[in-house]
This record gives structure tokens, C-alpha cells and sequence, in this order.
């Protein structure tokens, strides 16, 4: 991470040498990176290369896929050689670092008049102190997939509309049929700290010690020693928390609308009693579960304005529904696309799936992605929350004592940044 940043930082002195201007040749030439797409999308980012460069005679395309791992180093040995390519695709976490050492290009000026096509939420996700550096492209959301003979059995009739009533579900549920309510995401919990519209970082220091914080995780801790999550839920990823519903072992399971299609093949009875719904928003004002990719232009692009012509193409409507028909599990963050009949046919189904997708796609419209960006020392400082938090959550440790652990040990990472 210190190599990486350092590199960061020399880069962002070379960056602003480069010309943004594009080249004197008759076709411009416009390298685009994806991002962990091939070879399962090739087909669909294939046919929109072609179409892109049948439309614009006077540019090429030439579309590559970098895969995840690989693609941080990639980027940043070409913006330190001077030969970054012209347009990239970027998580949120990923992008506001990048703004931060001014290795991407501010976009504002240029993109003005087809700005408005995207969600409040999206462009609100691209922007960093007041300047946007992205196009919204692909979006992810959670939804609650909930078992109703479990629900029927515990004399819950309809989802949790809120926090509280998801808490107080998942303890009725307990009490009256002896299975768990629902296995939260802890492994992150600063994404639930924004969902609650708590602040973690303020100022340049961690905040998430307030009484606000600590009352909000003993939520969590009396919901683990009430039984109302599962025990085991620190070690619980996306396999175990889906076998653990199909198994009957949860009522509740966080998750996206396509990922039901395990349930659906592998645990049949289970999925015939499978009712989708919203997941409640809190204080946060967003949905829990938004991960947004954009396309953004390095500070580096020779050819920024061919770019952003690219870039728009692949964010119009048209295109981002035609990538969310290929992936069939993200979703469009514009306005238009969001409200397509491929997603909203489904509002009224009695299937899970279709039905997940139309109360998804309604949610996308606010979903924000919620992850603190910019930390020195990320998986040290992560790490740090995720054990004090298993300690407070498991009862070994006062949910105070822990949150001032874990504040303390981030801002000794903080002063030294």
C-alpha cells in the first residue's frame, strides 16, 4: 500500500504533463480497460466496440479487460510510463484515491449536457470535493429474500419495512420457530455505520466511537445473544449465508435478485416459499448493497474528448440496458434504463427472481456505495474494526471499550498518513 502510494504520488507530477489534446492522425486511437469482464462478457463488450466504431469513423476503440487483481498495478505502471490508456473502469473505493492524487481528469465542463441522464445517487457516488471524474455505468443493490412458511410460522405477515423491523423480526422469528432472523454483513462494518448515516471519518479522524456508534452496535450485539443472527455470522460469506437459507437454517438473506437462481436450482422447496422484497432504508437514506463502476479518464488520456465520447456511448441508456440484459445481475444508473419493462414486468410476479429485479431496479435510483475510501493503511485498518466489532458483537468485549480500540488504532494510522 506505502509503495503503491508513493508511486501515486510521483505519477500525479507526470500526469500533468501529458497533452490531453488528441493526435494529429486522421483515426484517433482510444484504449478502454474493463474491468474483470472477459472472457464471460466478451460478446456484448465486442458488439459495442463495433457499433461505437461503425458510428465514429474518425475514432477506433480498442477495448482490453484487465482482471482484478492485476489491474491497480497495470494502471498505475502506465500512468508512471506515460502511456495510460484513455478510458478506465473503476469502482467507487478505487477512483476516489485516484482523484485524490489527481491522476483522473475532472469532467464537469465536459459532460454537461448529458449529465442529467443519470441518477442523483450515481453521480453523487463519481464525485470528489464537488468535481465529478466519472460515467455511472453498473450498479448492485441487495434485496431481502425472505422464507414465508418461516415468516407464517413466527406470525409475521409482510418484510421488514424498516431497521427496527428487521430487528424485531429476526428476534420474533427466534423465539417462535427457533431459527435465526438474518446473517448481516459484518466483515465491512463501516458500510453499515454510513447506512445508519453515522459518520466514520470526520475531519481527518475516525469518529465511530460516538454514543450514537456504540448504541447502534449493541443493536447487533443483543440480536447475536438473542440468536436472532447466527453465531458463526463474523466467518459468514455469500456461500454460507445462501446455503444457510437454503438449508432453513436463516429466515432472512441479504442478497441480489440473480443470486436466487442457486436457490432456485439447488433448494426447490425452499425457493417455492422465497417472497423478495426492499431492504429497508435507514437514516443513511440509501439502500444497503450499492457497488458502482464507472468510466473515468486518466489525467494522462491523449485523446480525453474521443474518451468521453466513448464513455458516453457506453453509459447511454440503450447500452447500459443492454449490459445489465447480458450480465443479467447489475443494473443501470440512469434514469431512463432503471424504469425499462425488462426490469419493472416483474413488479406484480409471484417469482422471486422477477419479482427481486423490479424491487431492485426501484432501489437502484438511490443506492449509494458505502465504503470509506482513501485510508493509508486499509486492510490493517479494517482488519482492526472487523475483530474489535466481533469482539463487541460476540459479548467478549464492551461494544464501547472495542469502538475506542478500533478509533484509536485508526488514527494513529491517520496522523501518519
Amino acid at each position: 500500500m506505502k509503495f503503491r502510494q508513493s508511486v501515486l504520488t510521483l505519477v500525479a507530477a507526470s500526469c500533468v504533463l501529458t497533452s490531453l489534446s488528441a493526435g494529429a492522425a486522421d483515426k484517433v486511437k482510444v484504449q478502454f480497460w474493463s474491468n474483470s469482464l472477459s472472457p464471460k462478457f466478451d460478446a456484448v463488450m465486442k458488439d459495442l466496440t463495433a457499433r461505437f466504431n461503425a458510428a465514429n469513423p474518425d475514432i477506433e476503440a480498442v477495448w482490453s479487460d484487465v482482471d482484478w487483481d492485476a489491474f491497480q498495478p497495470r494502471f498505475v505502471a502506465a500512468l508512471a510510463a506515460g502511456n495510460a490508456p484513455d478510458l478506465v473502469n473503476l469502482p467507487v473505493p478505487w477512483a476516489a484515491e485516484y482523484a485524490q492524487k489527481g491522476l483522473l481528469l475532472p469532467l464537469d465542463g465536459k459532460i454537461a449536457s448529458f449529465k442529467g441522464m443519470y441518477t442523483d445517487a450515481a453521480l453523487k457516488d463519481v464525485t470528489y470535493k464537488g468535481k465529478v471524474y466519472g460515467l455511472p455505468w453498473y450498479n448492485s443493490v441487495s434485496i431481502i429474500a425472505y422464507n414465508k412458511g418461516i415468516f407464517d410460522k413466527a406470525g409475521i405477515k409482510s418484510a421488514p419495512k424498516s431497521l427496527d423491523e428487521l430487528f424485531a423480526y429476526s428476534k420474533q422469528i427466534k423465539d417462535k420457530t427457533g431459527v435465526a432472523g438474518f446473517a448481516p454483513k459484518v466483515q465491512e462494518f463501516s458500510s453499515w455505520f454510513m447506512y445508519q448515516g453515522l459518520p466514520v471519518i470526520q475531519n481527518g479522524k475516525a469518529v465511530f466511537n460516538s454514543p450514537e456508534h456504540v448504541k447502534f452496535v449493541e443493536r447487533f450485539a443483543q440480536a447475536w445473544k438473542d440468536g436472532a443472527i447466527p453465531k458463526d455470522v463474523f466467518k459468514m460469506e455469500f456461500e454460507q449465508e445462501i446455503a444457510a437459507y437454503d438449508s432453513g437454517k436463516i429466515a432472512m438473506m441479504t442478497t441480489s435478485p440473480q443470486a436466487l437462481k442457486r436457490t432456485q436450482t439447488d433448494a426447490k422447496p425452499i425457493y417455492a416459499q422465497t417472497v423478495t422484497s426492499s431492504f429497508p432504508v435507514s437514516a443513511g437514506n440509501t439502500p444497503f448493497g450499492g457497488y458502482l463502476f464507472f468510466w473515468s479518464v486518466p489525467q494522462g488520456s491523449k485523446h480525453a474528448d474521443a474518451a468521453i465520447k466513448l464513455g458516453q456511448f457506453l453509459t447511454n441508456d440503450a447500452n447500459q440496458l443492454a449490459f445489465s440484459k447480458a450480465t443479467e445481475t447489475t443494473f443501470p444508473s440512469t434514469r431512463k434504463a432503471v424504469n425499462d419493462s425488462y426490469f419493472q414486468s416483474g413488479a406484480q410476479s409471484a417469482d422471486p427472481i422477477e419479482h427481486g429485479r423490479a424491487v431492485a431496479a426501484l432501489a437502484i435510483r438511490d443506492a449509494r456505495t458505502l465504503t470509506v475510501t482513501g485510508l493509508p493503511d486499509e486492510a490493517a485498518m479494517n482488519k482492526k474494526l472487523q475483530d474489535e466489532l466481533e469482539e463487541a458483537i460476540s459479548g467478549r468485549k464492551p461494544v464501547k471499550q472495542a469502538l475506542d480500540e478500533a478509533v484509536a488504532f485508526w488514527n494513529s494510522k491517520l496522523g501518519a498518513k
